[in-house]
């Protein structure tokens, strides 16, 4: 077995019962310590935990480039997964524990309340995201769903603003989150710029090469 292989074998069920680690201490802190106001406790902590497992998703690209440890790639299907539960969970907790389902008082809050507008459509954007996740579906989308799947990035912009938007005094947390985003996205941006000088110049190379054939004795050199 490649190493690569052995590293994924065994790091995948590792990383497993990692990402489960902040559930273990969410419900921990339920029953033993989450203060005066334990509703909104769990609600920050499970989107807290929800935008870092997608920042660390969203981190592995990267990790691979400067690394050229292509077998992280393997692992960005859970990462990304985990991201949407702990949203997931946010949401539910919301839903349940913040409204009691009163989905009157819930519109109201998605209409009239900004940061959870894009909350909710973070939200969205992940959920459709983890559905279509599957190798079925990406046989069934095939172009169309690396397009469909470049909207992780909109839901790294809402999520950032969602939690900047929640805060009402410090924001030096969701500041770092921001400006990690900021980070991964700024190195992506001078990633693509160089592919698309790459391809220019390929492209530039195959016109010039028909539209100016070589001379005789530019053949006879």
């Amino acid at each position: 077995m490649r190493a690569d292989n052995k590293i994924v074998v065994i790091g995948k069920p590792l990383l497993f019962l990692l990402c489960l680690v902040p559930l273990l201490l969410l419900l921990w802190d339920a029953v033993q310590q989450l203060g005066a106001n334990p509703v909104e406790a769990l609600l920050h902590r499970s989107g807290e935990w929800g935008l870092r497992l997608l920042l660390i998703t969203l981190a592995i690209t990267p990790l691979r480039k400067i690394s050229g440890w292509g077998w992280l790639l393997r692992f960005r299907r859970m990462l990304g997964l985990y991201a949407f539960f702990y949203a997931l969970l946010h949401f539910t907790v919301y839903l349940w524990l913040d409204r009691n389902w009163s989905w009157m008082e819930i519109g109201v809050d998605i209409l009239e309340r900004p940061y959870i507008t894009l909350g909710f459509v973070a939200f969205m954007i992940l959920l459709a995201l983890a559905v279509t996740s599957t190798r079925g579906m990406m046989r069934r989308l095939g172009r169309h769903w690396t397009a469909l799947h470049r909207w992780v990035y909109a839901a790294g912009i809402f999520s950032c603003i969602h939690y900047l938007w929640l805060v009402k005094a410090d924001y030096r947390e969701p500041g770092l989150y921001a400006a990690i985003f900021l980070f991964l996205m700024l190195f992506r941006a001078g990633s693509f710029k160089k592919r698309l000088q790459r391809r220019f110049a390929l492209y530039s190379g195959k016109v010039h090469r028909t539209r100016f054939p070589p001379s005789r004795s530019q053949l006879s050199e």
